[in-house]
Formats: structure tokens, C-alpha cells, sequence
């Protein structure tokens, strides 16, 4: 019998947050896989309990300082949901654009900086960029120009702080647009060359069998590419309303993590992203962006997550595309913000952060403040599908030498860009009746009933 081997990566690198990987595996089959999460739990629902509704954007955008946009955004859709509001479309122009770039900053972070390194043969970005400083230099400005767009709108570039329920606390004039305008069309051509390049890169050979096909799982809106609104369907028939989420989507907590894994009910794993996103809304990209696709050999349909790198380079592309658009018809609206005034009810929102559906949910009573909160991250729902890749792609890789199959499974990790940080919110909870012997709310480690918040 062949003696078992492991593959164990302590600390991976160039992901976003802190985790581990753990493989068992012989020439019979992969016996064991494990995506492990030891980040601590952030608590983010838990405290925002007792919160005003107003404060939701501002908290929630320091869930994560790559993609805070996409939880402000998040929020602000769920509390007017709650609220019964609704913006006028010169606002949702400006919240689309924001969200523009947020995808481009966090796309080319990712593209440039940490998954690049893995198809050139280096251990890292600064390694990388003293052989390609022309390549790295590049992937810098298209980052600066979706930056740029974040500060104008958002007020600054990191946790912007411009973003409130029902609009925005001050909107930009027509002039203030020009100047931006200008960088975005420059960056643009630089996002063009990425996609020629992505598309040129050596990628493993790595695609599911009939039977183990991905659901493909992201917001789609008749009129555009998702973004902020739409409802959620799949490749496998999927088709409801946001607010319908609870009901097919489950949490589960895996003791090895501390976050929880996502499935849809009665059905398992799925996959969420910029590979969704493309596959199941390919005809609302931009004409120039499908026109490149065609150009560079890259098919409307996506299964083979190394190629993600590619994917994530035409959704930067189309992000300018959509950008410069939104610039060109833009019309200062009359006002800044809807008026809000507190009601008791429960929102529902989903938007596509650059990693994927990005799901919350609060409840809130009469004077506004905040009684439940729920929030479910992209990579907390791609946890399962990672896992089931790794145990589907090493008896393919078997052939390689440890090293270069340790080097494969942490690239099928970055493949999703995850972003551990994001996925570990979820607070375990155990509660004892008073004189039972234990403290009430004591924080249980081992205690598999998770219920949110504190």
C-alpha cells in the first residue's frame, strides 16, 4: 500500500487575510482536503446591533479596505429596501460608477500583485517586477485610475466616506468628471493590453467532468452587467428575488474554520465571481469588450478557474467601458439624498463585489436602530467549491514533483482571490439559563449551533 502524503501550507501567501491548507492524499485518491480559516471572527453583526441604520455604510465599509465600496453598498441597498425607498436614477448612475472603481482597483490588485506571479514563475510581486518593472508599473496606473474614481466619489480612497442611505452626502459637478474622464481613457488602453496579455498566459488544463460541473451562481439585470442590482440566478435554473436568499442558500460552521461554509439547499456547492458574473451575463458586456473576447480566443463560457485571470481582465476593461459612459451622460442630480426618516421592517440586498454575491440582510425597529444583522461574503461562499477543485485537480497533477503540486493547489486557491478577512464575521454563541453553571453568552469555540450576532 502506497504510504499516505500531505500537503500542509501553514501560512498561504498573496491572499487577502490568514489561512492555511491542509492536503492528505496517495496514489489511490485524495483522502482529505481542507481549506483552513483561523482568522479570528470579526463580529461585524454582532455589534452592529443597537447601531442607527445610518451608521450601517460607514461600518460595514471596514470590513474590508480593498472592496469597502461593495459593503457600503450592500448596506445602503438593504436599508432603503427596508425603508421603502427608492432613488432616482441620476443617484444609481453615481453608485453604479463608484462600484466601477471598486472592480478596478481590486481586479488589478489582484491580476498584477498577487495571481500573476504564479503563471510568470515567481514567489511574489517585487520579485516579479524586476524583470517585468514595465508590466507592474502598468497594472499601478489602471489600479491609480480606479482609485481615483473611489476618491471622487466616495470622498477618499480607502473606507470612503461619501456613501449614506439614500444617496450620497455631496455628488460631484459635471466639470469635477472631466479631469477623470481623461486618466480613465489613458488607463483604458493599458486595460486592453492586460487582456491580450492575461489571455497569453500558460494555464493549467483543468476542467470539471459532466457530472461535477460548477453552479455558476451571480446577480443578473436585463438592462446591464450586474453590479448593483439584479436577481439572483444559476446555470442549473436558479432564477429568484434577493429577498428569497434565506430560503436556498445554507450556512454551515466546518470545525476546522472559522468561517462558515456556504451551499445552495438540497443541491451543494457553488460558485460565485467574476467567472458567474461572465458566464451567465456575457451578452451585457460592453461591444468592445465581447469584440476583444473574440479577438484573443476567449469563448463566452468560462469552467476553468486558471483562466479567471483573464476573466477578471475584461470585467476591468468593461468597468472603464461603463465608467466613461456613465461619465459622458452624467446629469448632477437635483439632490444629493432621498429624505429617510426610521421604520420598523427587514431589507434584503445583494450586490457583485469583485469577488461575487455579496448578500446582507437587517432588520430594524421603530426609532431605526439595528436589531439583526446578517452578512454573507463571496469567499465564505466559495470555501466549498475551492475544496471540491483541490480534490478533483491533484489526481490530474499527481505527476509533479511535491514542490510544484504544493505550488498548484495554493494557485487553484488564488484562482477565487479570496478574501479571508471578509468571510470570517460569524459569531458562535451558546446561551445558558441563568444558575445553569455556565455564563450566559459565553463565546463557545466547539459549539456547532452558530447563531449571529452578540
Amino acid at each position: 500500500m502506497t504510504k499516505s502524503k500531505t500537503i500542509k501550507v501553514d501560512y498561504l501567501a498573496r491572499v487577502e487575510g490568514e489561512g492555511a491548507l491542509y492536503v492528505r492524499y496517495d496514489d489511490a485518491g485524495v483522502h482529505d482536503v481542507k481549506l483552513k480559516i483561523f482568522e479570528p471572527p470579526r463580529f461585524f453583526e454582532g455589534f452592529m446591533r443597537g447601531r442607527d441604520y445610518l451608521e450601517a455604510p460607514d461600518i460595514t465599509a471596514r470590513i474590508c479596505g480593498i472592496c469597502p465600496i461593495a459593503y457600503q453598498m450592500s448596506a445602503v441597498h438593504a436599508m432603503e429596501d427596508a425603508l421603502g425607498l427608492s432613488l432616482p436614477a441620476e443617484l444609481q448612475a453615481l453608485r453604479r460608477l463608484i462600484y466601477c472603481g471598486e472592480w478596478i482597483e481590486s481586479h488589478t490588485l489582484h491580476i498584477y500583485m498577487l495571481h500573476a506571479p504564479d503563471f510568470l514563475g515567481y514567489t511574489g510581486a517585487v520579485a516579479m517586477a524586476k524583470d517585468h518593472p514595465t508590466l507592474v508599473q502598468d497594472g499601478l496606473n489602471i489600479k491609480k485610475a480606479g482609485n481615483a474614481i473611489v476618491s471622487l466619489l466616495g470622498g477618499r480612497e480607502v473606507h470612503p466616506i461619501n456613501v449614506r442611505v439614500g444617496g450620497f452626502y455631496r455628488v460631484p459637478t459635471r466639470n469635477e468628471l472631466q479631469p477623470l474622464r481623461e486618466q480613465l481613457l489613458c488607463a483604458r488602453d493599458m486595460a486592453m493590453a492586460t487582456v491580450r496579455w492575461a489571455a497569453s498566459l500558460p494555464f493549467p488544463k483543468f476542467e470539471r467532468a459532466q457530472s461535477e460541473q460548477y453552479e455558476f451562481v451571480a446577480l443578473s439585470d436585463a438592462g446591464e452587467y450586474p453590479m448593483n442590482r439584479g436577481s439572483i440566478v444559476s446555470t442549473r435554473g436558479l432564477a429568484i428575488p434577493v429577498r428569497e436568499y434565506d430560503q436556498h442558500f445554507r450556512e454551515e460552521h466546518i470545525e476546522y474554520s472559522s468561517a462558515l461554509h456556504s451551499t445552495l439547499v438540497g443541491r451543494g456547492a457553488y460558485f460565485v465571481g467574476p467567472m458567474a458574473r461572465y458566464n451567465l451575463n456575457f451578452d451585457r458586456l460592453s461591444p468592445l469588450v465581447r469584440q476583444l473576447a473574440d479577438d484573443v480566443g476567449f469563448a463566452p463560457f468560462c469552467a476553468n478557474p486558471f483562466q479567471s485571470i483573464v476573466v477578471r481582465s475584461l470585467e476591468v476593461l468593461y468597468a472603464f467601458d461603463e465608467a466613461l459612459r456613465l461619465i459622458d451622460n452624467y446629469r448632477k442630480p437635483d439632490i444629493a439624498c432621498v429624505p429617510t426618516a426610521p421604520r420598523a421592517g427587514t431589507g434584503f440586498a445583494a450586490t457583485e463585489a469583485p469577488r461575487g454575491l455579496l448578500y446582507h440582510r437587517y432588520s430594524i425597529d421603530d426609532a431605526g436602530k439595528i436589531t439583526e444583522a446578517k452578512i454573507v461574503a463571496p469567499t465564505s461562499q466559495n470555501q466549498k467549491t475551492i475544496e471540491d477543485d483541490l480534490r478533483l485537480m491533484l489526481p490530474k497533477f499527481m505527476h509533479l514533483p511535491e514542490k510544484n503540486l504544493q505550488a498548484q493547489c495554493e494557485q487553484a486557491i488564488r484562482n477565487y482571490d479570496p478574501c479571508i478577512s471578509c468571510s470570517t464575521h460569524f459569531l458562535q454563541l451558546h446561551l445558558d439559563k441563568a444558575g445553569s453553571g455556565n455564563t450566559a453568552g459565553r463565546i463557545d469555540p466547539g459549539e456547532h449551533n452558530v447563531e449571529r450576532g452578540a
